[in-house]
């Protein structure tokens, strides 16, 4: 039995439904590549992630710094090429930071039915 490759439409539906879900971590463990690479900017503090087991673990940390979320959003998805596009919004008091309110760019690059990077502008 051959498993169908999702469409980069599929992929970027599939994401943007388990994020507003708050299902971003399963989001990651099911859509996925096992070499996926994941960067932020050059002023974040968080380093480059490579590999899924990493990007999992950058995902964890950063979703065990929330202390109450208060609203999020994400846009539906903009498709161009083998990429798509989301905004992200969280408003949410962060451990050791109080009160929050995030907003970025996230452009996610997919092959083979499989997200291969992600790249946060903010």
């Amino acid at each position: 039995m051959t498993t169908k490759i999702m469409t980069i439409q599929e992929v970027a539906d599939r994401l943007v439904d388990l994020c507003r879900q708050g299902k971003a971590l399963q989001a990651q463990q099911e859509l996925f590549s096992d070499d996926v690479t994941s960067l932020e900017p050059a002023h974040s503090p968080t380093p480059p992630a490579r590999g899924k087991e990493e990007v999992l673990a950058k995902g964890k940390h950063f979703a065990s710094m929330i202390e109450k979320i208060y609203s999020n959003y994400f846009s539906e998805p903009i498709i161009g090429g083998n990429h798509f596009s989301i905004v992200c919004k969280l408003d949410a008091t962060m451990k050791g930071q109080g009160r929050n309110k995030l907003e970025e760019i996230c452009v996610f690059g997919v092959k083979e039915g499989k997200v291969n990077s992600e790249q946060f502008f903010y």
